[in-house]
């Protein structure tokens, strides 16, 4: 772990935030692309909505394989080495989606991508974690971040000028860009200190799923986490695929905008995770995940009070900036509350598997919206958050961070 408290980054510091943000960029651009062009697939090849919808499920399944398999190949191989790898697997499958002409060789190669994707994330972080201070861990884990939802933004755009002229063959051709980029870290990174002490020593620490478990209190961590990252994710993807729906159905409304309140929600996102992670530094991780999950709470069921597209618009932003500006504020705290010789397997552990379950919300929002009014549903969602908060407050893992970022001051 970096403990350097030198306001200016290092050449080495510089190549770590650029390519973890720009791998985590590519990731999300690659994820939106196939929301952008399933329409078109399920066109072209024929299919029903039934086999499409079962793209998004396998893409899953491969990311929470990927989370488990690559969390621990870069706890005990490197982490520059594995990142690279994930870059180059999930860049080379959606590249290959060009020559995919039908289902079943889609699913192949998404669960493929998935594997990739699925194993980036902790990768990154654990970059982050051993080339930076911990006063610093959520600043840059959310200019990480940050620049995961530029990538959304970028897939907007080139699906809108690729898709209509060229299909969607050549939209997923563009993956082979991120190979590219892999080459360069190779090059241009290397091991942290910490992680080559570690490797040096005869009694290397065991790495293993089981040491997130290892005693009562770990545990109870662990698992606290999850539940917070299946609401963090249960909230992104259930509004995400489910507010169209209920802009029409509860509040009359069409939706022709969707691209200015997508644009505008992700702006909103990236500002609240810049404000999450400065906060995160000063004032620890209970007052700011506090603070962000009661706002979530507030503005998710003010979010059905629009009236028009521009009140929509504005609250969009308002929902992006409290129920996702705290999404690389997780990476920070598990970079703090895990050992360094385990901080890739812990991310990508809690990430994935609340990812997993928490992209289920999808079902159940659909489901309750068919039972009961966008009141109750919207309401359901605040209680969930509400949830996480309590959660948050039983963790001591993160009541002893506070302490500590309080005390350094």
């Amino acid at each position: 772990m970096n403990n350097s408290t030198k306001t200016s980054l290092s050449n080495q510091q510089k190549r770590v935030i650029a390519s973890t943000a720009t791998g985590f960029s590519f990731e999300n651009m690659d994820f939106n692309f196939m929301s952008f062009a399933l329409s078109s697939i399920i066109v072209s090849l024929n299919i029903s909505t039934t086999e499409a919808g079962l793209i998004n499920t396998i893409t899953n399944l491969g990311m929470l394989l990927g989370g488990l398999i690559f969390g621990i190949l870069s706890d005990k191989y490197g982490r520059v080495k594995i990142f690279s790898y994930t870059i180059f697997i999930f860049a080379g499958a959606t590249a290959l989606m060009y020559f995919a002409n039908n289902i079943y060789w889609i699913y192949i190669l998404r669960f493929i991508v998935g594997i990739g994707e699925g194993g980036e994330y902790g990768v990154g972080m654990a970059l982050i974690a051993e080339h930076f201070s911990e006063k610093q861990y959520g600043r840059m884990t959310a200019i990480a971040s940050i620049g995961g939802q530029l990538g959304g933004i970028l897939a907007a755009i080139l699906s809108a000028i690729i898709l209509p002229r060229f299909g969607w063959h050549v939209l997923f051709l563009i993956g082979v860009f991120p190979v590219i980029l892999a080459f360069f870290i190779r090059r241009g990174l290397k091991e942290s200190d910490t992680f080559l002490e570690n490797q040096a020593k005869e009694d290397k620490p065991k790495v293993s799923f089981g040491r997130l478990f290892e005693n009562g209190q770990m545990a109870m961590q662990t698992l606290g986490l999850i539940f917070m990252l299946i609401v963090q994710t249960g909230g992104y993807y259930g509004l995400m695929n489910w507010l169209p729906t209920i802009v029409q159905k509860q509040l009359g409304i069409t939706v022709q905008g969707s691209s200015l309140w997508m644009i505008s929600t992700i702006i909103g996102m990236c500002i609240g995770m810049l404000v999450f992670g400065n906060i995160l530094d000063r004032l620890g991780p209970r007052k700011s995940f506090g603070i962000f999950l009661i706002g979530a709470a507030l503005v998710i069921y003010a979010l059905i009070q629009a009236k028009n597209m521009i009140e929509l618009v504005i609250l969009g932003a308002v929902v992006g900036f409290f129920a996702n500006g705290m999404y690389g504020g997780y990476g920070a705290i598990m970079n703090y509350l895990y050992p360094t010789e385990i901080v890739a397997t812990a991310n990508n552990f809690i990430m994935n598997v609340g990812k997993a379950i928490g992209s289920f919300s999808t079902l159940v929002i659909g489901f309750l919206m068919t039972k009961f009014s966008m009141g109750i549903v919207m309401g359901f969602l605040s209680v969930m958050y509400l949830l996480s908060f309590m959660v948050m407050l039983l963790l001591p893992g993160l009541r002893e961070m506070s302490q500590k970022v309080i005390k350094n001051k």
